[in-house]
């Protein structure tokens, strides 16, 4: 978890992000990181129960990465989504087979993050994405 050059490996190598509690408002972390990583060239999949079935900035909203077409190869999971969910998001990631993890910053729950790792997915903890790509200064 949160090796050294593990993020950047991520960001990447990573086309494809599942965004697991994602917001359509605006004010909320998790709109302004989709539509950061949108602007980078990212694919970005908007997960939350409420918006199952909606098309969002050009992409079908899911409520539960399991129902994510396998067609659509996520290759990253980005959790935005409080620590008391943490064990039912990795275990979705875990069934979909999604190869990697992104827990944001101060969610909680480090034992999740934990369990992901040992269930064999690359784990970063306690980190943003954007702010992460900004530093690296990833090309899109």
């Amino acid at each position: 978890m949160n090796e050294p050059g593990l993020a950047a490996e991520i960001l990447r190598s990573a086309r494809t992000i599942a965004v697991v509690g994602y917001s359509p408002r605006p004010d909320r972390p998790s709109n302004s990181v989709s539509r950061y990583l949108r602007a980078q060239g990212y694919r970005v999949i908007p997960v939350n129960p409420e918006l199952r079935g909606i098309v969002l900035d050009g992409e079908r909203s899911y409520a539960r990465l399991t129902d994510i077409p396998a067609d659509d190869i996520v290759e990253l999971v980005d959790v935005f989504r409080r620590g008391e969910h943490l064990d039912a998001v990795v275990d979705d990631a875990v069934a979909a087979g999604v190869p990697a993890i992104w827990f944001q910053l101060s969610l909680g729950n480090i034992a999740a993050a934990e369990r992901a790792e040992r269930a064999g997915l690359r784990v970063v903890w306690d980190r943003c994405t954007a702010i992460e790509h900004r530093t690296l200064r990833i090309g899109g």
